[in-house]
């Protein structure tokens, strides 16, 4: 039969090559099975009652003969199914933080949690306690940038921190400075958090700089013209509770993204991060296909292009993989 090209949906080589028999020969009763495939009875039905357990195959009179599941619903049934399971591997991965906690206590006893405000000193250990911070975060993170621009390597340390937070669920709002909009890549960079459920505000004179993660620790620097002098993480329930209200006054009085960039850009916009009819095939043939050369030869374009195809697919939906790319297709409703 060659390669095992359902080995992705989870049917071993055995199993498919019973799922490809009832194809040819549909009807087959499962007593006679086992003989034309050389195995032994008792294994024989051990697959097949997985197969129907799977969808894939069923019986359908007193005879106990077996059909065929339809290959277009029994497979997407199998992607939905293959989906969820790598949703809950996703999780579980971003999740995995405390390992490392773990780990490091086995060197030995560690230094209290700080329950009052630390002083963080040097851009290396704010970047790195805002990483943790991010890691950590489950419900929500609030923050005030006056930035008018971000470097193409801020944008590109920032993005998967960011997706990653609004991928498994944390609400995000985020108010900037109307001067960021007028750098291409930082308005680009806005609208895809935005695209991807941040809540984006911008005001034309805010100076405050500020981090809140789960309404229970705060960022601020020392100096916010400056912020290479350092900063300060409170944890301590009354200030947090003070730098949460100044955040929101700033909420309150600023403008909605949408808003600043003008109706009409934005639903332009909107309908260019759509996927093209060709882009949307593709997306279909990455959940159903194994092999490039397949799905190439299916949407009747070269494999070049198809490559082409998904590596932009993958580049828009922010994915680090391909089945993270089919996921997050499904949950914007692409496929």
């Amino acid at each position: 039969m060659g390669e095992n090209e359902m080995s992705v949906f989870g049917v071993p080589e055995a199993e498919e090559e019973i799922y490809r028999h009832f194809l040819r020969n549909p009807g087959t009763r499962a007593d006679d099975l086992h003989p034309l495939l050389r195995s032994r009875y008792g294994q024989t039905r051990a697959r097949i009652a997985r197969l129907q357990e799977m969808g894939l195959l069923h019986a359908e009179d007193a005879e106990r003969r077996i059909f065929p599941a339809d290959p277009e619903a029994a497979l997407a049934r199998l992607v939905d199914v293959r989906l969820a399971a790598l949703h809950q591997e996703l999780r579980r991965v971003t999740r995995s933080r405390h390992v490392i906690e773990g780990l490091r206590a086995e060197q030995g006893a560690r230094t209290p949690h700080p329950q009052g405000i630390e002083q963080l000193e040097g851009l290396a250990q704010i970047r790195n306690r805002i990483d943790d911070l991010a890691f950590f975060a489950r419900d929500e993170i609030l923050s005030v940038e006056p930035y008018t621009r971000l470097s193409p390597e801020n944008i590109a340390r920032s993005r998967p921190l960011d997706l990653r937070c609004l991928r498994r669920g944390v609400r995000i709002r985020n108010v900037v400075s109307s001067a960021a909009l007028q750098d291409p890549p930082t308005a680009a960079y806005l609208r895809e958090l935005a695209n991807h459920g941040a809540a984006i505000r911008v005001t034309p004179d805010t100076t405050e700089r500020l981090l809140v993660y789960d309404r229970r620790a705060a960022l601020v620097p020392l100096d916010p013209r400056d912020t290479s002098r350092g900063a300060l993480l409170a944890h301590r329930s009354g200030l947090v509770s003070n730098i949460i209200s100044l955040f929101e006054r700033i909420w309150d009085q600023a403008d909605d993204l949408s808003l600043a960039v003008g109706g009409a850009e934005s639903g332009e916009d909107a309908a260019a991060a759509r996927p093209s009819g060709i882009e949307r095939r593709v997306l279909v043939s990455m959940c159903t296909v194994g092999k490039d050369e397949a799905g190439a030869r299916e949407l009747g374009v070269s494999v070049r292009t198809y490559r082409r195809h998904v590596a932009d697919l993958m580049q828009t939906l922010g994915a680090a993989s391909r089945a993270q790319a089919a996921l997050l297709a499904r949950e914007r409703g692409w496929i």
